[in-house]
């Protein structure tokens, strides 16, 4: 099942089901207004949504309409709490490696996370808006789930049961705002702004024998300026699986429906499968020649994120946006 969201002027905007092809879209019309009432109450509303997703790929859906991913919002507009992982420990490495900083061992069996603001994310096609280009501004490919609500020290082999859809990310991050950030002691926040994702979520068995062991055994293909620039496969070198990720979030407390957990930014060993963000080209440069030589992001950049299925189908929709600079309203 493929769902969406449509701008209505609203916060929360509509829910919609949208074709397996992405081409048609239905308003849940009398099923759910939105996609967190979908989410509260899964187990009633979630065959009903199948249903109408059915109808909708046979053609037979009424009042069915053409898919606009200009239209949507992110699926879940807000969330009540987006925690970001880095289950890609290759990419930690390479960062830390480039400015000598130590890799401590517990990275490979304790998983970094962190908890971003979930109470504005843009839309897929909206614009990055940026108010000094002199932040570093850079895009960060990932994969993401939203569960169900999960109870406080949930086990991983029960956790996968929890995972509802799956979303692609831009986990936009501002790279020169960062070090004085962490220097603090305290973690992300001006460094981290709004977050966007793909314009469609899908349920696990959409992606069929590609989703295994909590893993999407897929590539994330991020192009830059129309560029293609990474294309790595997202259940390769993933250390974490996303059940090991609500495992670590919910070791203290609940997770409740709603909750989105992202992978962190998706990297391969294989440096041939490019990079998913910038940061991590700009290590390899540091690592072999001793400078970066990429730049970051400017204003008038492209940004777009995609992932395609065995046959060369979109999945997912994509991200696609454009780096604006920030005028205050």
């Amino acid at each position: 099942m493929k769902l969406a969201t449509l701008k209505d002027g609203s916060r929360d905007g509509q829910l919609l089901v949208v074709s397996r092809d992405l081409k048609t879209a239905a308003i849940a019309d009398g099923i759910a207004a939105s996609m967190q009432r979908a989410l509260d109450d899964w187990a009633f509303i979630a065959p009903q949504l199948q249903l109408l997703y059915e109808r909708l790929n046979a053609g037979k859906a009424s009042a069915a309409f053409e898919f606009d991913t200009q239209k949507c919002m992110a699926p879940l507009p807000r969330a009540y709490q987006w925690a970001d992982g880095s289950a890609y420990v290759n990419h930690v490495e390479l960062v830390r490696k480039a400015r000598n900083a130590d890799m401590p061992d517990s990275f490979w069996h304790d998983p970094l996370m962190y908890q971003g603001g979930s109470d504005d994310f843009i839309g897929p096609n909206d614009d990055i808006e940026l108010q000094s280009e002199e932040w570093g501004l850079d895009f960060e490919s990932e994969i993401a789930v939203i569960t169900g609500d999960v109870p406080m020290g949930c086990k991983v082999q029960h956790a996968a049961q929890h995972i509802r859809l799956l979303m692609l990310v831009n986990d936009v991050s501002l790279r020169n705002l960062i070090p004085a950030e962490l220097a603090k002691g305290f973690g992300f926040f001006q460094s981290k702004p709004a977050t966007s994702f793909s314009p469609v979520a899908v349920t696990p068995d959409e992606l069929g024998d590609s989703w295994k062991d909590g893993k999407v055994h897929l590539a994330v293909r991020s192009s830059w300026n129309a560029v293609l620039v990474g294309q790595p496969n997202a259940g390769v070198d993933m250390v974490f699986s996303f059940p090991q990720l609500i495992t670590h979030l919910c070791k203290t407390r609940n997770a409740r429906a709603g909750t989105i957990i992202g992978s962190g930014t998706v990297s391969n060993k294989d440096a041939s499968k490019g990079f998913s963000c910038i940061a991590e080209k700009r290590a390899l440069e540091m690592i072999a020649d001793g400078a970066a030589s990429t730049a970051f992001m400017q204003f008038g950049d492209k940004i777009r994120i995609e992932m395609l299925d065995k046959n060369g189908k979109s999945i997912f929709g994509a991200i696609e946006q454009s780096v604006v600079e920030y005028h205050q309203k």
